[in-house]
């Protein structure tokens, strides 16, 4: 302890305060009257100053919520107090004495505690201001890793949650096909007495079941790769002339069987002739199957699914896909285009809640619109937009 007519020096002094700055010209000059005045205050009473450069440590200056400088803030003894603005000084000038006595009670306090201790041991005071400044910024740091934990945690969780419905997915698509390759594979084979069997009709059919369900497994593949890229600038986008009702078509051919295993009629309004658009054929082939596929699961058993095209303006074509099914309540249509989303009566359900939002992602980067409504009869509509060729 200092005698009682000592000053305590700086590296004493327990009233500890914090200038931040910046480097604008405009702002020089008034940072060097603020030090200049808290220069001749040391004078008459000792005090730790740090001054901080808000773009070297922009970590500081969020940590205390600043939205200006230059700021002093008296960050020891508590309470904390900032002070901001072009009149500092002049706000300084009024905190100076509640800032001296807020020193003198904790110095009261600290010599009560020391009378109190019977063992005679003088308690911690307060910690140099560069430790209370390295204090801070560690607890940001370890507040900021434990997010990052956090989101590691939840994306390791979801990619096992994820990997095991791809191996469960997988499988009916994958024995579908293997039991009409090895039918097919069957008839090749010499003095084999079910070939008889196999009409041509029947070779078809399960010709494109194979088809079919690898195509189905193609899509569940390629819908998590697209959706782990994340921005729509990763799509290796083949952007060409394509005739959009052709490939309606297409889809509609190739999925027909899960159409008839559930007795749903599929309607078409496709016109004839209509205009071309600029898009990716592989790509909105994608958006297509997903959304037929997504009007299959939730249209009832003799259900009706409706694809029709409509030349909207001059500049886009729309699609839409309608179904009969539960529909989507209105408070989640935007909601069910996010990553991972799912309504809670999906919850049970196979899927991983990324079709539509990769759906999103593959329609944005064709600067086109997708978004969802209720059908007339229940149900939903999804409606998407393409850009048309010229």
């Amino acid at each position: 302890m200092q005698a009682p007519h000592e000053k305590p020096s700086d590296a004493e002094a327990l009233l500890q305060l914090l200038l931040f700055t910046d480097e604008r010209l405009s702002s020089r000059k008034t940072i060097q009257q603020i030090r200049h005045y808290l220069e001749s205050l040391r004078m008459e009473y000792p005090f730790e100053l740090k001054v901080v450069d808000v773009g070297k440590q922009p970590d500081l200056a969020e940590h205390f919520k600043l939205v200006a400088t230059p700021a002093l803030i008296k960050i020891h003894p508590q309470p904390r107090q900032t002070l901001a603005g072009s009149d500092l000084i002049s706000q300084l000038k009024n905190s100076w004495p509640r800032w001296q006595n807020s020193v003198k009670e904790y110095e009261e306090q600290l010599s009560q505690s020391v009378s109190s201790n019977s063992a005679g041991i003088s308690p911690s005071t307060t910690s140099s201001l560069g430790t209370s400044v390295e204090l801070i910024r560690l607890s940001d740091e370890i507040f900021r890793l434990k997010q990052e934990k956090e989101e590691l945690l939840e994306q390791l969780k979801f990619k096992e949650q994820v990997m095991s419905m791809l191996a469960h997915d997988l499988r009916n698509p994958l024995t579908a096909a293997s039991i009409a390759i090895e039918t097919l594979n069957l008839e090749q084979q010499p003095h084999n007495k079910r070939a008889s069997k196999l009409t041509p009709s029947l070779k078809k059919r399960l010709f494109e079941q194979a088809r079919n369900q690898l195509g189905s497994m193609d899509r569940m593949i390629t819908e998590l790769l697209q959706a782990a890229r994340g921005n729509n600038a990763e799509f290796n986008i083949q952007l060409r002339k394509l005739q959009l009702g052709k490939l309606c078509q297409d889809v509609i051919a190739q999925m027909k069987e899960q159409f008839q295993s559930k007795s749903q009629q599929v309607e078409t309004d496709i016109p004839q002739k209509s205009p071309s658009v600029y898009a990716d054929a592989e790509l909105i082939r994608q958006v297509l199957a997903n959304l037929l596929d997504n009007a299959n699961k939730y249209a009832p058993v003799g259900g009706t699914i409706q694809i029709s095209l409509l030349h909207r303006t001059t500049q886009k074509m729309q699609i839409t896909v309608a179904d009969d099914g539960p529909g989507i309540p209105e408070e989640k249509s935007d909601r069910i285009f996010e990553d991972r989303f799912r309504l809670k009566r999906d919850e049970a359900q196979e899927g991983y809640g990324l079709g539509l939002s990769v759906c999103q992602k593959i329609v944005h980067a064709h600067y086109g619109r997708i978004w969802v409504e209720t059908a007339p009869k229940g149900g939903c509509c999804f409606h998407f937009t393409l850009p048309i060729y010229r």
